[in-house]
């Protein structure tokens, strides 16, 4: 199956969420469709979008699988943000959980070295 892929997050706070995200992901939105919706390509096909959409906010579950986790996971702690958790699966792909302000889980993965 070919195509590109949009994951979204709900948030209460978009202004807040913003620069949250900016934070998490180093860099200022790819491009903002409108005044409530921010969007950043993570990968050639692969595009993550927060959106103010308060009834929803806080139940994202986004994983992006990165080609070094650990230089991702150094870079977003100088950016002053830390995993809530870190796990290491039987295969060896490793995980780094993050939570923004609202509650929504995203998480970055990678295979180890």
């Amino acid at each position: 199956m070919a195509g590109d892929l949009f994951a979204g997050i709900s948030v209460r706070d978009y202004p807040k969420a913003l620069e949250w995200y900016e934070r998490l992901l180093g860099e200022p939105p790819s491009f903002s469709p409108n005044d409530t919706e921010s969007v950043w390509g993570v990968n050639e096909h692969a595009w993550v979008y927060v959106e103010h959409r308060p009834a929803h906010a806080g139940h994202a579950l986004v994983t992006i699988f990165v080609d070094d986790i650990e230089a991702r996971v150094t870079a977003i702690a100088g950016r002053g943000i830390e995993p809530v958790e870190r796990e290491t699966y039987e295969n060896g792909v490793q995980k780094a959980t993050y939570r923004d302000p609202e509650g929504n889980e995203i998480g970055f993965g990678g295979q180890t070295t």
